[in-house]
């Protein structure tokens, strides 16, 4: 049976957003592999770049299909 009380949940999205920041960590160090001559900001211009771009990121990382923000009003 799953443990849903509120310091499991709290236990999970930690782990989710260190998760997400050893993600992070490691393609900044492929980028300075691959391009070891770039400043710090070059870096995080890279990364952030890559962000936004990477297959499957076009619309967010949400499922479902794109729509627009605010919904227009019938």
């Amino acid at each position: 049976m799953p443990d849903d009380t509120a310091e499991a949940l709290a236990a999970r999205l930690r782990m989710a957003f260190d998760l997400c920041e050893l993600g992070e960590s490691m393609r900044r160090a492929q980028l300075r592999r691959e391009y070891p001559d770039a400043t710090d900001e070059e870096i995080e211009a890279l990364l952030v770049t890559w962000l936004q771009t990477r297959p499957g990121a076009e619309h967010g990382d949400s499922w479902g299909r794109p729509i627009s923000w605010p919904p227009a009003r019938s």
